[in-house]
């Protein structure tokens, strides 16, 4: 794995036919790279996979050797096209099999007379695998090896991250500046904007031009691990865009809180 004492890696695989066709809209990988982001974890890649085994294993096997966490989002529910926990056994080459806890589980919320096989498919979980705790809906998910298996909808993958989210391991978080002026173009500043950026390797560097009031804006912003290169690189940058800002436009510089 790609893994440093301050880095912790991770990967995000989306699964989903109607994810690929549009019928749904995805609202689940940025809240997951925004609260992994928060902890200190770099989300690196992100994959969306149909409702097809061989897909979904192949993304899993290549993602979870890569990275020091593969975070998956839907295909553990009680229909025939959810069959993220078979591929996820396939992968780990374990057997699956209903869960007397994760059954119990849907025992809080399911009656008994209830529970058809339809219901139970929620239950069938890898071999191994350490239980998620579902507080929406009670269905829960599952962690196997570096590989955290989350439901699709959007309310309860979230309350799935805030159980799960204590069990990690954390790196160093990112900290991060933006600096703009009004009037400010990408055109005027890029190449030496470039050459800052190839000046402070330890800083990753992103330009986002918008338009506001009327005029052009390009928001600099500035990210490390490391307060040290950071200071430096913005004070490079903020002195540069002083040399090229219109005359009477003033610098905004933000640092969002931690």
């Amino acid at each position: 794995m790609n893994t440093t004492p301050e880095t912790v890696t991770a990967a995000i695989l989306v699964i989903g036919d109607e994810i690929l066709s549009g019928r749904t809209k995805d609202r689940n990988i940025g809240y997951i790279a925004e609260y992994l982001t928060a902890l200190g974890i770099d989300t690196k890649e992100v994959r969306v996979v149909p409702d097809e085994e061989d897909e979904i294993v192949t993304a899993l096997n290549a993602l979870r050797g890569r990275y020091d966490y593969v975070f998956t989002t839907g295909g553990i529910g009680p229909t025939h096209d959810d069959i993220t926990a078979d591929c996820i056994a396939k992968a780990f080459g374990v057997d699956i099999s209903v869960n007397a806890q994760a059954r119990a589980m849907l025992l809080e919320r399911i009656a008994e007379k209830d529970l058809n096989e339809a219901r139970l498919r929620m239950a069938r979980i890898p071999h191994g695998a350490e239980l998620i705790e579902n507080p929406v809906s009670k269905a829960p998910g599952f962690m196997i090896g570096n590989v955290i298996t989350m439901a699709g909808v959007p309310s309860v993958m979230q309350a799935m991250m805030d159980v799960v989210s204590p069990r990690l391991r954390t790196g160093v978080k990112m900290i991060q500046v933006s600096i703009e002026a009004a009037g400010l173009k990408e055109g005027d500043i890029g190449s030496e904007y470039g050459t800052i950026a190839k000046a402070h390797p330890g800083v990753i560097m992103g330009s986002y031009p918008m338009m506001q009031e009327g005029r052009f804006w390009t928001r600099l912003v500035l990210r490390a691990k490391d307060a040290g290169l950071l200071a430096a690189a913005e004070k490079d940058v903020v002195a540069m865009v002083e040399q090229n800002k219109p005359p009477q436009s003033q610098i905004v510089i933000t640092r969002p809180e931690a």
